[in-house]
Order: structure tokens, then sequence, then C-alpha cells
């Protein structure tokens, strides 16, 4: 029997795992809640023990793995697996890797969630066939992959990719979650397209978003796309708004990398064709004309999947 590689994908909510044939086909798959209390202390326990405990409900053993590939939202050493911080687990200055190898006795390799969905997509997702790769995330926050020539683009010191935190917006930009004013993140994440809509709720009566924030006190994303997808006129511009700021920045991307594929992901991305057409029409405003010609835009196909198949990658290429 072929070795199987693991996948983990860390989220501050759950954390998914998968079993995967050598191929990048998934055999088993499950799912824990990410425990976040005590700094996130039992965070890496959890996933040793939750290896080992499946492994056995499958009538396999350690012996029958190759190797652990991590995703994990978080600043890191990429080659040492070293953790500088992972804001939404509570982690600051954490060896992972070291910590996961003593408890499973298994080779490990850890790259950002990001880094690690974009991999996923250009292997078997939407990417698949692609070399020169730029993936967003579009959830919570907005992540971002660039591969080039088939490799992540790690940067100096990890921090590249930081796609929602290039600056879109100069004047009275919005306070974001990494200290600076205007990024991407506060007007096209999730957080962000919310925070828009509240903001200008009451001069919008007529909208169907209006009457659920005065009913429920609450709004999400899901209920703006949702709105939008039934022409709600206040929810369009909302989106309109997003995509613009997103067309904006992944064509100045694309003027610098000049990638053959872009692929957005995450939550938001199951708007569909409405995002992808309001995102295309902005893109094609700002990017060079031989950039367009190179590039096609895409939805991500693997959902949730996307992490655990990026993970099983590394372990199949860098181990």
């Amino acid at each position: 029997m072929e070795k199987w590689l693991v996948g983990v994908d860390v989220g501050g909510t759950n954390i998914k795992f998968a079993f995967l044939s050598d191929d990048g086909d998934i055999v088993y798959r499950w799912s824990i809640p990410t425990d976040v209390t005590n700094d996130g202390q039992n965070i890496i326990p959890d996933i040793a023990s939750s290896i080992l405990h499946k492994l056995h409900e499958n009538n396999q053993t350690t012996n029958n793995v190759k190797g652990i590939g991590i995703g994990a939202p978080a600043f890191m050493n990429m080659e040492t697996g070293f953790i500088f911080e992972a804001i939404n687990l509570g982690w600051k200055d954490i060896d992972i890797k070291s910590e996961l190898e003593r408890r499973l006795m298994l080779p490990v390799v850890i790259d950002n969630d990001a880094n690690v969905a974009a991999i996923g997509e250009m292997w078997k997702g939407a990417g698949i066939g692609s070399k020169d790769l730029l993936c967003i995330t579009i959830g919570t926050g907005i992540g971002g992959g660039i591969i080039i020539n088939g490799e992540i683009v790690h940067g100096t010191n990890g921090m590249a990719g930081e796609i929602g935190h290039i600056t879109v917006n100069l004047e009275n930009g919005i306070l974001c979650n990494c200290g600076k004013y205007g990024c991407l993140e506060t007007k096209s994440s999730a957080t962000g397209m919310v925070q828009q809509a509240i903001a200008e709720i009451d001069n919008h009566p007529e909208s169907l978003l209006f009457i659920s924030y005065k009913q429920t006190g609450q709004l999400t994303a899901k209920m703006i796309v949702q709105a939008a997808l039934e022409k709600d006129e206040y929810a369009l511009k909302i989106v309109d708004t997003s995509c613009y700021y997103l067309g904006l920045a992944i064509a100045n991307i694309a003027n610098t990398i000049n990638p053959s594929r872009i692929v957005i992901g995450g939550g938001v991305s199951k708007a569909g064709s409405l995002l992808l057409n309001s995102i295309q029409k902005y893109f094609n405003q700002f990017a060079l004309p031989r950039v367009k010609m190179g590039a096609d835009l895409a939805i991500a196909t693997l959902g949730n999947d996307a992490g655990v198949i990026g993970a099983a990658w590394l372990v199949k290429n860098k181990l």
C-alpha cells in the first residue's frame, strides 16, 4: 500500500484534516473545533491526537504515513516551521514543526494557509495547468498566494502575498486590524462589506438589507450577496464597490507578476458569476492590455478542501 499524505488546515474556528493518496485524492476527511483557550496551547496536542485516533479508526498506523503538511494563519519561518504569531489562534513564538514531529514521530512541513490554498488550487483545482498563478481568498479577511514557475513566493521573511493589506483607499481610509488605514481588507473582505453596508444603511430604507438589519440587528456578507443576487440595488452597490477595489488591486499585482490564471476563493466567492463579472470589469479597466490577454479569472473549485490538498502537496514535494 502506498503511504498516505496528511493535510491539515488550521483555522480560527475549525481544524480540517484529510488523508490523501500520493496523487492528491482525498481518502478520508474530518474536522475538529479549534480550541483557542489558554493562548491556543491545546491546538498542537489536539492535532496530534486527532490524527492518531483517525489512523486507528482506519486500521492504519504512522508507518503508513509519508508526512504531515500544515497550513496555518500565521507569520512564520517557512523553513524551520517556527511561528512568530498567529493572532486568531493566540499563538506567539511556537515551534509547531518540532512539537508535532516529537509527538507523532513523522516529518512535518508548514506554510501560511493562503499559500497552501493557492497550491491546492494549482494542483487539483481551478489553477490546474498554470505555473504562474495568483490566488486570492476572500473571507473574514483577505489572503493571497503568489505562485511563480510552480513555486510559492515567500519573500525575504515570509510576508509575500499579503494582498489584503495593499493600500487602496488613501483618503479617509478605515483602520485595519494590521494597524494601517485603507487596506483592501477594509473594503472588500466579508467584514469590510458589512461595515460599508451598515455605514449608510439608514439612507436605504427600501433595501432588503435595511429591513433585515432593523429586524435582527445583524448583517452578514452572505445576506449582502443574497440580496444582490435578488437585484437589491443597495446590495448591488456594496458588491460593486468591493469588486472595484478588488479589480484595482488584482490588476496592479497582475501588471507586476503577469500570471496566467487568477483564482478567487473564500466564502465570498460563493457569489460566483456576480462577483467574477464585476471584478473582471474593473480588472480590465486597470490591467495592461497584454496582461489582460494572458490572464484568466476563475472561481476556486476546491472549496474547503483547498487547504488540506495544498498541505498534502507540501508533503509530496517538499519532504
